[in-house]
């Protein structure tokens, strides 16, 4: 049954149509995840669903008494109040009833009369109801009601506002980029609870894999236009591919015959004098459809690797770091090496990021040693985001007031840079502040990726990026002839670029794991039925839901990606075996000829490990 239909619906800001004549219509209890590129329209669209956007023509019609509620992308403020009066502020006055009912119930100097006012207007208001839905929505989100929004971090602010948003009992909840902030676990909690969601759901998000578990359905946007998949998101990437190739060949056709009449137009003046109107006419109408056509733009990512570095970049020994009396980092052992491409996880607060700082020499470490290697140039992708003034124009961020930068040896206008970046040349002129978050955070791509860098260092690139930048930041990382070491909670970006991980385990232990985030969730897995012969565990319906469906989807698509990651593994192992052939590998010192055995080692169980996974799926395709 539907409960909204857009019928014809277009709106423009200025001359750029943001979407042109679109149709669609939302069922009840669907989960519809809004693909499409950065500045395509996506909150636009969920703006014109909610009603909190005007369209400037077409129709939209909504069921009755439909109740909306919004995730938006920005946190709640850090301020001194507690977690419960920050979701009870919803309710407006009836909020402010309950948060000072709740005040008063906890004050030693107990208010009797006043305690008894606000008693009856509750009663009076149904405010009871709201308050056991508060205090139940605070403990499913596992949320203390009396902690201050300033001693929270990003993630738990994130939940508050996954409470404030979700405690109004929506029948349509909307979520932009609902998993930044969230670490991992978070991210899973997330799926779990939309999952189980009664109503419906519209959301944005980067997260392939939150897109892929949740997702009844897909609308895509793309200049200007509305397609709806009724699949999962593997399969509407097939789709979307394969749409995309038949409006290529449809175009090239196109483009053969108008060349063709635009041939015969131009020649000489006998075939003027025999020239058919009516084939004057088509060519006309033909250049008036070329010239409505919208070309896809295409992000072109390259970046600048410098100098080649020494085979050593980092060399940590025993290396231990405390922060206000919390233990984060103790007796890390680590080498880095170059052309390693080196994932960080861990959940929020653990210490990922005092790891980097550690690593870049900005933080001194309480234990241990750090040796840095030679020839090093390193780009930090979270300065880059603290350097970002919103008042400056783009074109000044990138080139600091110059009209050309040099990016591999070759110096290339500003304006031509940025439109490998999807800027346009208005866009390039304008502040950042009128940028959308996956523009600002696509910007900072294309400054770290002008400064020469043989290390680089990122501390969540993909946040808000569209999926189709995803994709090209990994094909570009994958590729790149560097070292790479970065922080993420998409597993999918993690699977597909990083090939070991260092995993944050809990008091200060950072164990390396070599592969990507899905061989390490495996390993964890065994680990789990292991200790489950001594200890019976219980899995709530959800989980189970999600792990099942999970695991069929697996079945789909896992033998490729296996394939893929042996051929990447022995292509490494042959590399290191390669180093050990050469005479200067003698030359080094036995610690760095006995990391290099213990890698050769590693890459070596690696591909034994996937073959056996490649056979075990083949016996069951």
């Amino acid at each position: 049954m539907p409960i909204a239909t857009l019928t014809n619906l277009s709106i423009a800001y200025g001359t750029d149509k943001v979407l042109d004549q679109i149709e669609l219509s939302i069922e009840r209890g669907e989960r519809i995840a809004l693909a499409g590129r950065n500045g395509a329209g996506k909150s636009t669209l969920l703006g014109l669903i909610s009603g909190n956007v005007i369209a400037d023509d077409g129709s939209l019609w909504r069921a009755d008494n439909l109740k909306f509620s919004t995730l938006s992308q920005d946190l709640p403020a850090r301020t001194d109040i507690n977690v419960f009066d920050a979701v009870s502020g919803v309710f407006d006055e009836l909020g402010k009833q309950l948060t000072e009912y709740h005040h008063l119930t906890q004050d030693d100097s107990l208010d009797t009369d006043r305690l008894a006012q606000l008693q009856a207007a509750l009663d009076h208001a149904d405010g009871w109801n709201i308050s056991h839905r508060i205090e139940a929505t605070l403990h499913r989100l596992s949320l203390d009601p009396e902690a201050p929004l300033s001693s929270l971090s990003g993630g738990w602010l994130k939940r508050v506002a996954i409470a404030q948003s979700m405690v109004v009992e929506p029948d349509v909840w909307i979520l932009d980029e609902p998993t930044n902030h969230l670490d991992l676990e978070g991210i899973e909690w997330l799926e779990s609870l939309l999952l189980d969601f009664p109503g419906t759901v519209l959301f944005v998000s980067h997260d392939r894999q939150l897109m892929q578990s949740v997702a009844t359905a897909l609308v895509e946007i793309d200049r200007g236009r509305v397609t709806r998949y009724n699949c999962d998101y593997t399969t509407f990437i097939e789709r979307r591919d394969k749409a995309r190739e038949t409006e290529l060949e449809h175009n090239k056709q196109f483009d053969d015959k108008l060349k063709i009449e635009e041939t015969w137009i131009r020649q000489g003046i006998k075939a003027r004098r025999t020239k058919n109107e009516g084939r004057v006419r088509a060519l006309q109408a033909l250049r008036a459809e070329r010239n409505k056509r919208l070309s896809m733009k295409e992000l072109k990512l390259q970046v600048d690797s410098g100098i080649s570095s020494g085979k050593i970049v980092k060399e940590a020994t025993r290396l231990g770091k405390s922060i206000d009396g919390k233990l984060l980092i103790k007796d890390l052992d680590l080498i880095i090496q170059r052309g390693d491409r080196i994932g960080v996880l861990g959940p929020n607060g653990c210490g990922k990021s005092t790891l980097l700082k550690l690593l870049l020499e900005e933080l001194p470490a309480d234990t241990g040693s750090l040796k840095t290697g030679t020839k090093l140039q390193v780009a930090y992708f979270d300065q880059i985001r603290e350097q970002l003034d919103q008042q400056r124009s783009v074109h000044d961020f990138i080139a600091e007031g110059r009209d050309y930068i040099a990016v591999n040896g070759k110096d290339i206008h500003v304006v031509t840079y940025l439109n490998n970046f999807m800027f346009n040349p208005d866009q390039a002129r304008a502040p950042i502040r009128t940028l959308s978050g996956g523009e600002q955070n696509r910007l900072l791509l294309a400054k770290l990726f002008a400064v020469p860098a043989n290390f680089l260092i990122l501390d969540e690139p993909t946040n808000d990026l569209d999926i189709e930048s995803l994709e090209l930041l990994e094909e570009l990382l994958v590729g790149y002839d560097g070292t790479v070491l970065l922080v993420s909670h998409d597993r999918t970006f993690m699977d597909n670029v990083v090939s070991s991980l260092l995993v944050f385990e809990g008091n200060g232990k950072v164990q390396e794991y070599v592969g990507g985030y899905s061989d390490w969730a495996r390993s964890e897995t065994s680990k789990q039925v292991s200790d489950s012969n001594t200890q019976k565990s219980s899995t709530s319906t959800h989980q189970e839901r999600k792990k099942q469906k999970a695991t069929e989807q697996k079945q789909l698509r896992d033998l490729d990606k296996l394939t893929t990651r042996i051929e990447k593994t022995e292509q490494e192992l042959a590399e290191v075996n390669q180093q050990m052939g050469e005479p200067s590998f003698f030359e080094q010192s036995r610690e760095q000829q006995a990391a290099t055995y213990d890698r050769a080692a590693a890459l070596e169980n690696q591909i034994v490990t996937l073959m056996e996974e490649w056979e075990i799926l083949e016996a069951r395709s």
